[in-house]
């Protein structure tokens, strides 16, 4: 049996998602056993002790299935942020949420518009889908281009992604630009705006999305506790959408979407406000560090907003990779991103922050 000829012809069109590597493949592969990964976005600082013990408190009774509904986590999700629980949706993290909002809208005849390069999970989700892709360039080589993206939208549009800040260059969509996009965006399109790292962001031209779904907008919005709360390897993402989408997205989810202890340790996260506070603080001290750094060494770099900094180090990021790696320190290269001569640095503590500079000093040498 030829399987490629069974299976749906545009699956293999779809390149597959390549993530960072991890500490142990390094540290098998090199020999190595002193080894950082600033690769992922990861939020390096830790989860809060709260989690911690409320994982261990409610580990024995993983022999039973979770809240397929999430109840709990979705109405403290919606106490939170003043919504009702109808309209939060709970995934296997953000790129679930996606997957889901994509199957549950698109077809072979509809269109998504986004901007490129940004969060690759938009594209593979589309293609799953069959829609056509409609990918616009970013302004400025860091910056969605708003304009440009309205100007897009034709009557098969069906979706618009807006990663707010932007995965991989950290900026943000400010205020004015949102307010066009939503002033313009005809009432066919549902804007979904991606807000995996709106807790870092102290800009004060951050447009506040949750004002306008708040206002009846037929707008997405999507978060996550892999970053700031330190649970990427739980995956839990949360999302306020219209309650008829809701409606639709629990229909198509799978059963149990979110583990058990995803579940408890979202809700010990969410009552834990003082360690997120610290990792924001501490992220913000880890910025300052790796951008004074960059400066001095004379690098080019993207104003991040994020937990990470897109840094361009004029030359085949892939080479400065691998050679970053035979001495202990895990970045991503640009190569994934649509930045080949750029590396894409999770902020971290100021050691491990020194200790990478010293490696790139070194490597650039």
């Amino acid at each position: 049996m030829d399987i490629k000829k069974r299976v749906l012809p545009h699956l293999l069109n779809i390149s597959p998602y390549v993530p960072g590597k991890p500490i142990q493949e390094v540290q098998r592969e090199l020999g190595l056993t002193d080894v950082i990964k600033l690769a992922s976005n990861e939020n390096v600082f830790g989860t809060s002790q709260k989690v911690i013990e409320a994982i261990c408190k409610a580990a024995p009774e993983i022999n039973y299935y979770p809240d397929g509904g999430c109840f709990y986590l979705r109405e403290a999700i919606a106490k939170r942020f003043g919504v009702k629980s109808e309209q939060v949706v709970v995934g296997n993290g953000v790129d679930e949420l996606i997957r889901l909002i994509c199957v549950s809208m698109l077809g072979p005849n509809d269109e998504v518009v986004f901007a490129d390069p940004s969060f690759v999970m938009y594209k593979i989700s589309s293609m799953v889908a069959n829609a056509t892709l409609i990918s616009v360039p970013l302004k400025d080589k860091y910056y969605h281009d708003i304009p440009a993206m309205l100007d897009k939208i034709t009557e098969r549009t069906k979706l618009l992604f807006v990663c707010n800040p932007n995965n991989p260059t950290g900026t943000i969509v400010n205020k004015a630009d949102v307010e066009l996009l939503m002033k313009k965006v005809p009432d066919h399109v549902m804007v979904v705006f991606d807000e995996a790292y709106y807790e870092y962001v102290a800009n004060p031209d951050y447009p506040q999305t949750m004002e306008y779904f708040k206002s009846g907008r037929q707008i997405a919005v999507f978060r996550t506790f892999s970053k700031v709360y330190g649970l990427a390897g739980l995956r839990v993402g949360y999302g306020f959408v219209p309650e008829d989408l809701a409606d639709v997205i629990h229909r198509v989810r799978n059963p149990f979407n979110v583990n058990e202890l995803a579940q408890v340790a979202a809700l010990a996260a969410l009552d834990d406000p003082e360690h997120m506070k610290k990792v924001i603080a501490l992220n913000a001290a880890g910025r300052k560090q790796l951008s004074g750094e960059f400066d001095r060494l004379g690098l080019k770099y993207a104003p991040s907003d994020s937990n990470f900094i897109l840094v361009d180090v004029e030359r085949d990021s892939q080479a400065v990779f691998e050679a970053l790696l035979k001495k202990g320190v895990i970045v991503r290269p640009g190569k994934f991103l649509g930045f080949p001569t750029c590396l894409r640095v999770s902020i971290a503590g100021e050691k491990d922050n020194a200790r990478f500079i010293e490696a790139l000093t070194e490597v650039l040498a």
